[in-house]
Protein backbone atom coordinates (compact mmCIF):
# COMPACT_ATOMS: atom_id res chain seq x y z
CA UNK A 1 0.00 0.00 0.00
CA UNK A 2 1.21 3.48 -0.88
CA UNK A 3 0.36 6.63 1.07
CA UNK A 4 1.14 10.21 0.11
CA UNK A 5 1.70 12.84 2.80
CA UNK A 6 2.34 16.56 2.88
CA UNK A 7 5.60 17.76 4.42
CA UNK A 8 6.67 21.08 5.88
CA UNK A 9 10.01 22.67 6.70
CA UNK A 10 12.22 21.43 3.85
CA UNK A 11 14.42 23.96 2.05
CA UNK A 12 16.97 22.00 0.02
CA UNK A 13 17.96 18.57 -1.22
CA UNK A 14 19.82 17.91 2.01
CA UNK A 15 16.50 18.24 3.82
CA UNK A 16 14.99 15.78 1.36
CA UNK A 17 17.72 13.27 2.12
CA UNK A 18 17.26 13.59 5.89
CA UNK A 19 13.49 13.21 5.73
CA UNK A 20 13.66 10.26 3.35
CA UNK A 21 16.21 8.49 5.53
CA UNK A 22 14.07 9.09 8.63
CA UNK A 23 10.94 7.71 6.98
CA UNK A 24 12.71 4.64 5.65
CA UNK A 25 13.93 3.95 9.17
CA UNK A 26 10.38 3.49 10.45
CA UNK A 27 9.35 -0.13 10.97
CA UNK A 28 6.82 -1.14 8.36
CA UNK A 29 8.02 1.34 5.74
CA UNK A 30 9.43 -0.35 2.65
CA UNK A 31 10.42 2.74 0.70
CA UNK A 32 9.94 6.50 0.81
CA UNK A 33 10.22 8.96 -2.05
CA UNK A 34 10.43 12.56 -0.89
CA UNK A 35 10.09 15.56 -3.19
CA UNK A 36 10.96 19.19 -2.52
CA UNK A 37 8.48 20.78 -4.91
CA UNK A 38 5.82 19.95 -3.92
CA UNK A 39 6.87 19.02 -0.39
CA UNK A 40 5.44 15.53 -0.29
CA UNK A 41 6.40 12.02 0.72
CA UNK A 42 5.19 8.95 -1.12
CA UNK A 43 5.54 6.10 1.37
CA UNK A 44 5.28 2.43 0.47
CA UNK A 45 4.28 0.31 3.48
CA UNK A 46 4.31 -3.39 4.20
CA UNK A 47 1.82 -2.83 7.02
CA UNK A 48 -0.15 0.10 8.37
CA UNK A 49 1.91 2.82 10.06
CA UNK A 50 0.19 5.67 11.91
CA UNK A 51 0.69 9.16 10.57
CA UNK A 52 1.73 10.29 14.06
CA UNK A 53 4.56 7.76 14.07
CA UNK A 54 5.79 8.97 10.69
CA UNK A 55 5.59 12.56 11.89
CA UNK A 56 7.67 11.73 14.97
CA UNK A 57 10.31 10.11 12.76
CA UNK A 58 10.42 13.16 10.49
CA UNK A 59 10.77 15.51 13.46
CA UNK A 60 13.82 13.61 14.69
CA UNK A 61 15.55 14.52 11.40
CA UNK A 62 15.18 18.27 11.96
CA UNK A 63 12.60 21.04 11.96
CA UNK A 64 10.22 19.14 9.71
CA UNK A 65 6.68 17.90 10.03
CA UNK A 66 4.46 15.43 8.21
CA UNK A 67 0.74 16.09 8.02
CA UNK A 68 -2.37 15.45 5.99
CA UNK A 69 -2.46 12.20 4.12
CA UNK A 70 -3.11 13.26 0.55
CA UNK A 71 -4.03 9.96 -1.01
CA UNK A 72 -4.00 6.23 -0.43
CA UNK A 73 -3.38 3.82 -3.27
CA UNK A 74 -3.81 0.09 -2.89
CA UNK A 75 -2.06 -1.59 -5.79
CA UNK A 76 -3.75 -4.89 -4.96
CA UNK A 77 -7.11 -3.46 -6.04
CA UNK A 78 -7.81 -3.30 -9.78
CA UNK A 79 -8.83 0.07 -11.19
CA UNK A 80 -12.54 0.71 -11.55
CA UNK A 81 -13.41 0.80 -15.22
CA UNK A 82 -14.94 4.08 -16.25
CA UNK A 83 -14.06 5.80 -12.99
CA UNK A 84 -12.35 9.13 -13.21
CA UNK A 85 -8.78 8.76 -12.08
CA UNK A 86 -7.33 11.04 -9.46
CA UNK A 87 -4.20 12.89 -10.60
CA UNK A 88 -1.08 11.65 -8.88
CA UNK A 89 1.26 14.06 -7.14
CA UNK A 90 4.31 14.83 -9.20
CA UNK A 91 7.37 13.42 -7.51
CA UNK A 92 9.60 14.12 -10.47
CA UNK A 93 9.89 17.12 -12.69
CA UNK A 94 11.86 18.51 -15.54
CA UNK A 95 15.20 19.94 -14.49
CA UNK A 96 15.31 23.70 -14.48
CA UNK A 97 16.10 25.11 -17.90
CA UNK A 98 19.47 26.70 -18.36
CA UNK A 99 19.66 30.31 -17.31
CA UNK A 100 22.55 32.61 -16.51
CA UNK A 101 20.97 33.48 -13.16
CA UNK A 102 20.56 29.88 -12.04
CA UNK A 103 24.06 28.82 -13.02
CA UNK A 104 25.83 32.10 -12.27
CA UNK A 105 27.98 30.63 -9.43
CA UNK A 106 29.11 27.73 -11.61
CA UNK A 107 29.85 29.98 -14.58
CA UNK A 108 31.80 32.46 -12.45
CA UNK A 109 33.89 29.70 -10.88
CA UNK A 110 34.59 28.20 -14.31
CA UNK A 111 35.58 31.59 -15.71
CA UNK A 112 37.80 32.24 -12.69
CA UNK A 113 39.66 28.95 -13.14
CA UNK A 114 40.04 29.48 -16.90
CA UNK A 115 41.33 33.00 -16.26
CA UNK A 116 43.96 31.82 -13.78
CA UNK A 117 45.07 29.07 -16.17
CA UNK A 118 45.33 31.64 -18.96
CA UNK A 119 47.47 33.92 -16.80
CA UNK A 120 49.81 31.04 -15.98
CA UNK A 121 50.23 30.26 -19.68
CA UNK A 122 50.80 33.95 -20.40
CA UNK A 123 53.54 34.02 -17.79
CA UNK A 124 55.19 30.97 -19.35
CA UNK A 125 55.32 32.77 -22.69
CA UNK A 126 54.17 29.74 -24.69
CA UNK A 127 50.80 28.02 -24.57
CA UNK A 128 50.98 24.33 -23.68
CA UNK A 129 47.73 22.36 -23.83
CA UNK A 130 48.87 19.62 -21.47
CA UNK A 131 50.02 22.08 -18.82
CA UNK A 132 46.86 24.14 -19.23
CA UNK A 133 44.58 21.12 -18.83
CA UNK A 134 46.58 19.90 -15.85
CA UNK A 135 46.29 23.30 -14.14
CA UNK A 136 42.59 23.52 -14.98
CA UNK A 137 41.99 20.12 -13.37
CA UNK A 138 43.93 21.25 -10.30
CA UNK A 139 41.85 24.41 -10.00
CA UNK A 140 38.59 22.56 -10.62
CA UNK A 141 39.12 19.95 -7.92
CA UNK A 142 40.57 22.37 -5.36
CA UNK A 143 37.78 24.93 -5.74
CA UNK A 144 34.94 22.41 -5.91
CA UNK A 145 36.27 20.43 -2.94
CA UNK A 146 36.45 23.67 -0.94
CA UNK A 147 32.71 24.26 -1.30
CA UNK A 148 31.94 20.63 -0.44
CA UNK A 149 34.15 20.79 2.66
CA UNK A 150 32.18 23.77 4.00
CA UNK A 151 29.48 21.30 5.02
CA UNK A 152 30.52 17.72 4.39
CA UNK A 153 27.43 16.14 5.95
CA UNK A 154 24.96 18.18 3.91
CA UNK A 155 26.96 17.47 0.77
CA UNK A 156 26.90 13.74 1.53
CA UNK A 157 23.12 13.84 2.01
CA UNK A 158 22.66 15.58 -1.35
CA UNK A 159 25.16 13.37 -3.14
CA UNK A 160 23.46 10.22 -1.85
CA UNK A 161 20.30 11.26 -3.69
CA UNK A 162 21.80 10.36 -7.07
CA UNK A 163 25.31 8.88 -6.88
CA UNK A 164 25.24 5.08 -7.25
CA UNK A 165 28.20 4.47 -4.92
CA UNK A 166 27.09 6.95 -2.24
CA UNK A 167 23.67 5.27 -2.18
CA UNK A 168 25.24 1.89 -1.46
CA UNK A 169 28.08 3.14 0.76
CA UNK A 170 27.07 6.24 2.79
CA UNK A 171 30.67 6.81 3.87
CA UNK A 172 31.65 7.44 0.25
CA UNK A 173 29.70 10.70 0.25
CA UNK A 174 31.61 11.85 3.33
CA UNK A 175 34.95 10.87 1.77
CA UNK A 176 34.26 12.34 -1.68
CA UNK A 177 35.26 15.97 -0.89
CA UNK A 178 38.61 14.70 0.37
CA UNK A 179 39.05 12.58 -2.77
CA UNK A 180 38.55 15.71 -4.87
CA UNK A 181 40.95 17.64 -2.64
CA UNK A 182 43.59 14.93 -3.05
CA UNK A 183 43.14 14.95 -6.83
CA UNK A 184 43.48 18.74 -6.90
CA UNK A 185 46.74 18.58 -4.96
CA UNK A 186 47.99 15.74 -7.17
CA UNK A 187 47.33 17.77 -10.33
CA UNK A 188 48.87 20.88 -8.78
CA UNK A 189 52.06 19.01 -7.90
CA UNK A 190 51.96 17.02 -11.15
CA UNK A 191 52.23 13.87 -9.05
CA UNK A 192 52.19 10.60 -11.02
CA UNK A 193 49.96 11.82 -13.90
CA UNK A 194 49.17 8.26 -14.97
CA UNK A 195 47.61 7.37 -11.62
CA UNK A 196 46.00 10.78 -11.12
CA UNK A 197 44.26 10.80 -14.49
CA UNK A 198 43.18 7.17 -14.16
CA UNK A 199 41.58 7.83 -10.77
CA UNK A 200 39.89 10.93 -12.19
CA UNK A 201 38.41 8.92 -15.06
CA UNK A 202 37.01 6.32 -12.66
CA UNK A 203 35.67 8.80 -10.08
CA UNK A 204 34.07 11.13 -12.61
CA UNK A 205 32.76 8.22 -14.67
CA UNK A 206 30.98 6.69 -11.70
CA UNK A 207 29.57 10.09 -10.76
CA UNK A 208 28.37 10.63 -14.34
CA UNK A 209 26.28 7.44 -14.24
CA UNK A 210 24.15 8.75 -11.38
CA UNK A 211 23.86 12.18 -12.97
CA UNK A 212 22.67 10.77 -16.29
CA UNK A 213 20.14 8.51 -14.55
CA UNK A 214 18.72 11.45 -12.60
CA UNK A 215 18.46 13.68 -15.68
CA UNK A 216 16.83 10.92 -17.74
CA UNK A 217 14.37 10.23 -14.90
CA UNK A 218 13.65 13.98 -14.82
CA UNK A 219 14.24 14.13 -11.09
CA UNK A 220 14.14 17.66 -9.71
CA UNK A 221 17.02 17.45 -7.26
CA UNK A 222 19.96 19.59 -6.30
CA UNK A 223 23.31 19.07 -7.96
CA UNK A 224 25.91 18.60 -5.23
CA UNK A 225 28.84 19.76 -7.38
CA UNK A 226 29.21 22.91 -5.26
CA UNK A 227 28.21 21.21 -2.04
CA UNK A 228 25.21 22.52 -0.13
CA UNK A 229 26.21 26.17 -0.54
CA UNK A 230 24.42 26.84 -3.83
CA UNK A 231 21.08 25.43 -4.94
CA UNK A 232 22.01 24.30 -8.44
CA UNK A 233 19.50 22.04 -10.22
CA UNK A 234 20.57 18.73 -11.69
CA UNK A 235 20.54 19.09 -15.47
CA UNK A 236 22.47 18.48 -18.66
CA UNK A 237 24.90 21.17 -17.46
CA UNK A 238 26.09 18.70 -14.81
CA UNK A 239 26.52 16.02 -17.49
CA UNK A 240 28.64 18.41 -19.57
CA UNK A 241 30.72 19.32 -16.52
CA UNK A 242 31.53 15.71 -15.61
CA UNK A 243 32.05 14.72 -19.24
CA UNK A 244 34.50 17.59 -19.76
CA UNK A 245 36.61 16.46 -16.81
CA UNK A 246 36.61 12.89 -18.09
CA UNK A 247 37.55 14.07 -21.59
CA UNK A 248 40.53 16.07 -20.33
CA UNK A 249 41.73 13.24 -18.09
CA UNK A 250 41.33 10.78 -20.96
CA UNK A 251 43.16 13.05 -23.41
CA UNK A 252 46.09 13.48 -21.03
CA UNK A 253 46.22 9.72 -20.46
CA UNK A 254 46.14 9.04 -24.19
CA UNK A 255 48.92 11.58 -24.80
CA UNK A 256 51.11 9.91 -22.18
CA UNK A 257 50.52 6.38 -23.45
CA UNK A 258 50.93 6.89 -27.21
Amino acid sequence: MIHTYRLNGMHCTSCVGRVQQALEGVEGVKKAIVSLNPQEAVVSMGCHVDTAELDRAVQTAGSYSLTDEVEVIDKMKPPIVGAESTPQPAITAEPDQFSLTTYKPLLLIGAFIVGVVGLVELREGEFDWMRAMNNFMAGFFLVFSFFKLLNVQDFANSYRMYDIVAKAIPGYGLAYPFIELALGVAYLLNWNPLVTNTVTLVVMGVSLIGVVQSVLDKRKIQCACLGAVFNLPMSTVTIVEDSLMMAMAGLMLWTMLV
